[in-house]
C-alpha cells in the first residue's frame, strides 16, 4: 500500500485555492464546448453539420482513449513536485496556443483542409486539457478523505467552474458577439470568435497556474505510492481490477447513456437558442448571469441534501427533477402555450427554467463527483492500489465516447431537417421556423428518455456513508485484498473467501 501522510486541514484558503483551478475547467467548458464549436463551424465557417459531427466525435473518442493513460501515468508518476503538479504545469502552453488557433485559423487554410485543421487542433487541445483536468480532479480524494467533507470541497470546485463558465459565456455573448449595425447576426461574427479565443486562453491558463502554485505547498502531505516494477500484463490486470469496481461500473454505465443525450443537447443548443427561440447574444448573456446565483444555491444545497438523504438518493432525485424541468419550455412551445418569440415573456420563462434546472443539475453533479471520489477508497480496499487519476479518467471514458456519438446524432438531425449551412462565409439570414419545430419534435423526446435511463442505472451504486467509513478504517489498519493467482493456461480466477486480511 502507499504511504499515507496526514491529510492537510482544509481551511477556507485550501478550498478556495483548489476550487479556483476549476475556473479553467469552466472556461474550457465554453471555449471547447460542443454547443459553440458546432454552431461556429456550421454557421460561421460553413462546414456541413455531418462533417462537423464526425470531426467532433472522432476527437472525443481519441480523447477518451488517452484519458485513462494520463490518469494511470499521474497515479504512478514520482517527482520532487509530486504526482499531479508536473502534469498541471505542462498543460498550460498547449492549452493557450490551441485555444487561440481553434477560433482564429490561418487565412491560408482552405475549406477543403478546414476539417483536418480543426480536428488536429481539437485533439491537441483535448489532450492538453486532460493533462490538467485529470491530475487536478485526482487531488480531491487526497485532500479530503472524509465522506462529507469531500462533498464540500467538490462543491467549491463546481462553484468556481461555473463562475468561469458564466464569466466566459457572458463575455462571449454580451461583448464579442453582440448584435450591432455592422453585425445584424452577431453570433455569426468571425472576428468576435477570434477575440473570444484569446480571452479564453488568458483566463484559463492564468487560473491553472494560480491553482497549481497555491496547492503546490501541499505536495509533501499527499499520497506517495511506492515504486513498483510491473510487466505490461501485470499493469493491464491491475487496471482491470480497479475499473471492475461495481459502483464505478454503475456510474460509467450511467455516463454511457447520458453521454449520448448530452451530445445531442450540446450539438443543438445554440441552434435552438438562436433559431428556435430567436434569442440575441445579449439576451443569452443576461440569462446566463442567473446561472451564477443558481450555482451558489446548488453547491450550498448539495452537501446539506447529501447529509439528509445520503448521496445516491439525493443525486437521483435532483437529476430526475432537472430532466423534467429542462423539457418544460420546448414542450409548452410545441403545444402552442407560449407567446411568439418577440414577447418579453419568452426570456423570462427561459430564465426561470434555466435557474431551476441549474440548481438541480449542479447539486446532482457535485454529488456524483463526490460519489466517484468515494470509489477511490473502495477500490483501494479491494485491490490494494490507490488509483485516483485512473478512476476519474475512467469516469469520463465512456461519456466521451457516447458524447461524440450524440454529437454526430444531433448533427445528423440537423441534416435530416435540412438545416441550412453557411454556403459562403457566415450565414446572415434566419432559419425557417418549420425546420426548427421539426428539429425540436425529434430531439426533445430522445434526450429526455435517454437521461431518465441514465438516472435509473445509478440505482446499482453501492457505496454509502457506513461502507465508506469502513473502507477508511480498513485502509488505516493497512488492509489489502489478496488476489488469487492467475492460472498459467488462462483459466478462471477463483477469489479466496478469506481474501481480506489485516
Amino acid at each position: 500500500m502507499s504511504e499515507t501522510p496526514t491529510a492537510p486541514r482544509l481551511a477556507l484558503a485550501t478550498k478556495v485555492s483548489y476550487g479556483l483551478g476549476s475556473v479553467a475547467s469552466g472556461v474550457g467548458t465554453v471555449a471547447l464546448g460542443t454547443a459553440i464549436i458546432n454552431y461556429y463551424l456550421v454557421s460561421v465557417v460553413g462546414l456541413r453539420p455531418g462533417v462537423v459531427g464526425l470531426v467532433i466525435m472522432v476527437s472525443l473518442i481519441i480523447d477518451a482513449v488517452l484519458d485513462p493513460l494520463i490518469g494511470r501515468w499521474s497515479d504512478t508518476f514520482r517527482s520532487r513536485w509530486g504526482r499531479r503538479h508536473p502534469f498541471m504545469y505542462a498543460s498550460t502552453i498547449p492549452i493557450a496556443l490551441c485555444t487561440i488557433l481553434l477560433w482564429r485559423h490561418p487565412a491560408w487554410i482552405s475549406m477543403a483542409a478546414m476539417p483536418a485543421y480543426v480536428f488536429t487542433v481539437l485533439v491537441i487541445l483535448r489532450l492538453a486539457g486532460g493533462l490538467y483536468q485529470i491530475p487536478s480532479d485526482a487531488l480531491a480524494p487526497e485532500l479530503a478523505p472524509d465522506y462529507h467533507e469531500r462533498t464540500t470541497l467538490i462543491s467549491w470546485r463546481w462553484f468556481f467552474g461555473l463562475v468561469g463558465a458564466v464569466l466566459l459565456s457572458v463575455l462571449l455573448n454580451g461583448v464579442f458577439l453582440r448584435r450591432d449595425a455592422a453585425n445584424p447576426l452577431g453570433q455569426n461574427n468571425p472576428v468576435g470568435y477570434a477575440n473570444f479565443g484569446v480571452t479564453a486562453a488568458i483566463i484559463g491558463v492564468s487560473c491553472i497556474l494560480v491553482s497549481a502554485l497555491a496547492t503546490h505547498r501541499y505536495i509533501p502531505r499527499l499520497q506517495r505510492p511506492p515504486q513498483r516494477q510491473q510487466s505490461a500484463r501485470e499493469t493491464a490486470s491491475e487496471i482491470f481490477r480497479v475499473l471492475a469496481n461495481p459502483s464505478l461500473l454503475a456510474i460509467m454505465a450511467s455516463g454511457l447513456v447520458s453521454g449520448v443525450a448530452g451530445g445531442i443537447t450540446s450539438s443543438l443548443q445554440n441552434f435552438m437558442s438562436y433559431d428556435f427561440w430567436g434569442l440575441t447574444p445579449q439576451i443569452i448573456a443576461a440569462m446566463t448571469l442567473w446561472v451564477a446565483p443558481a450555482s451558489v444555491v446548488g453547491v450550498v444545497a448539495a452537501p446539506s441534501l447529501s447529509r439528509m438523504l445520503d448521496k445516491k438518493r439525493t443525486m437521483m432525485t435532483v437529476f430526475t427533477l432537472s430532466i423534467f424541468v429542462g423539457v418544460v419550455p420546448v414542450s409548452l412551445r410545441l403545444l402552442g402555450l407560449l407567446p411568439p418569440n418577440d414577447s418579453p415573456v419568452i426570456p423570462l420563462v427561459l430564465t426561470i427554467d434555466l435557474f431551476i434546472a441549474s440548481v438541480l443539475g449542479i447539486s446532482g453533479f457535485v454529488i456524483v463527483s463526490s460519489m466517484v471520489a468515494d470509489v477511490v477508497e473502495d477500490a483501494a480496499v479491494k485491490t490494494g492500489v490507490r488509483a485516483e487519476g485512473l478512476l476519474f479518467a475512467a469516469n469520463g471514458l465512456l461519456p466521451k465516447f457516447t458524447t461524440g456519438i450524440g454529437v454526430l446524432v444531433g448533427n445528423m438531425m440537423l441534416e435530416f431537417v435540412h438545416f441550412p449551412a453557411a454556403a459562403q462565409g457566415a450565414r446572415i439570414v434566419p432559419v425557417d421556423p418549420a425546420i426548427m419545430r421539426e428539429l425540436a419534435l425529434i430531439s426533445l423526446p430522445v434526450g429526455a428518455i435517454l437521461n431518465l435511463i441514465a438516472v435509473g442505472v445509478l440505482i446499482f451504486y453501492r457505496i454509502d456513508r457506513a461502507s465508506h467509513e469502513a473502507n477508511l478504517e480498513a485502509l488505516r489498519l493497512g488492509a489489502t485484498v489478496t488476489q488469487a493467482p492467475v492460472e498459467p493456461v488462462g483459466g478462471p480466477v477463483i477469489p479466496d473467501p478469506g481474501a481480506i486480511v489485516s
